[in-house]
């Protein structure tokens, strides 16, 4: 069992905690424990290590941005952008996450297991997002590939010109996003969708969920088009 460290962000700063996740952990897999975040921005952020890192409330803006190999989780809310550019492992909020969340993420996967604001996914490459509860307008606008789940419902413009990611919704789609549209669920939507949920350790029916995808007509700019696809 490896052993855990507590680090108190109410008597040490964020550019101390960062250092020593860097740089400074004992050789083998640690769990870190950060204590008293009160909304601090940027904590855990460049982590490329195998390591546990529970952040034990609430906390600021790009919580865990540049995530490889680490498994966060934030015992609470956060701020705009968390994971960005997520390149691997998994981090999870327990509480909602505001706008941005998983912004540009390669790989590995986010949970937000209660409500994402507006632009979840934005200009997302790779990774996989699952929302236990709904996300705001303009959700996976410009997402080039990976998987968005929500489960609840998706606000305006949603998918907002989408490439090659797919979306999975499990309520009410407000609106569709220019060159977004709805297709037919397959048993590999299904499985992708169970497959997903059960990594983000939500109990939701696979087959109450519907397929969003780009129709792919802005691939290639039209001069007659008159700016209306």
């Amino acid at each position: 069992m490896a052993r855990v460290i507590e680090f108190d962000l109410s008597r040490r700063s964020v550019r101390e905690l960062n250092q020593y996740l860097h740089h400074e952990l004992p050789a083998g897999e640690q769990r870190v424990e950060i204590l008293n975040p009160n909304g601090m921005h940027s904590l855990a952020v460049g982590l490329d290590a195998p390591i546990d890192v529970e952040i034990r409330g609430h906390a600021g803006y790009f919580i865990a941005g540049m995530n490889k190999q680490a498994s966060v989780t934030v015992h609470g809310n956060v701020g705009w952008s968390v994971a960005e550019n997520i390149m691997s492992g998994t981090v999870r909020v327990k509480g909602c996450a505001s706008e941005c969340a998983g912004a540009s993420g390669h790989g590995g996967l986010l949970v937000i297991e209660e409500d994402a604001s507006s632009r979840c996914g934005i200009s997302m490459k790779g990774c996989d997002i699952v929302v236990g509860g709904s996300v705001g307008h303009m959700s996976a606008f410009m997402a080039q590939a990976g998987t968005l789940v929500v489960c609840g419902d998706a606000g305006p413009s949603l998918g907002d010109s989408l490439y090659e990611a797919t979306i999975y919704v499990g309520g009410r789609i407000a609106s569709l996003g220019a060159d977004a549209q709805e297709e037919p669920m397959t048993k590999a939507d299904f499985d992708r969708v169970a497959s997903l949920l059960k990594q983000a350790g939500i109990e939701r029916d696979p087959k109450s969920f519907k397929r969003v995808a780009s129709k792919r007509s802005l691939y290639h700019w039209h001069a007659d088009a008159e700016q209306e696809y």
